[in-house]
């Protein structure tokens, strides 16, 4: 049995295969799923799991440096964007239209389905290195 970080399978096999630049999305259970990006479902029942809790498990895994969220999400999920800043901690953010996010998520390694129903409670992570 995995000793540390998350004991999903698909989640971890992904963060093992991605390299430098590459991408992935966590996403609230309405956000549209690109033909062709690899789909790893979690969503049991609204709100479960949540974004927060997800994003938190896959910050332990894996390297990032920078992020990416839709300019929406300040105005209508404040205390959430304000959750998941302050976990971002120094990590470089930027804010792009929900459209462009959409589009953006059409490069990802996967999208990480969560049950959030959240407005705007997505976010790409984009993969640094260690070195």
């Amino acid at each position: 049995m995995k000793k540390i970080g998350t004991f999903n399978q698909p989640i971890s096999e992904v963060i093992a295969g991605m390299g430098h630049g590459d991408t992935l999305v966590i996403g609230d259970a309405g956000l549209p799923i690109p033909a062709g990006v690899r789909r790893i479902d979690l969503a049991l029942k609204p709100g479960v799991p949540g974004f927060m809790e997800t994003l938190e498990v896959v910050l332990r895994e894996l390297q990032i440096e920078s992020a990416v969220a839709a300019a929406e999400m300040p105005g209508a999920s404040a205390d959430l964007y304000g959750r998941m800043t302050e976990l971002l901690g120094a990590t470089p953010l930027s804010l792009v239209s929900h459209e462009e996010f959409k589009t953006l998520t059409g490069r990802a390694a996967a999208v990480i389905r969560t049950g959030e129903c959240t407005s705007y409670a997505n976010i790409i992570l984009k993969s640094g290195v260690i070195f």
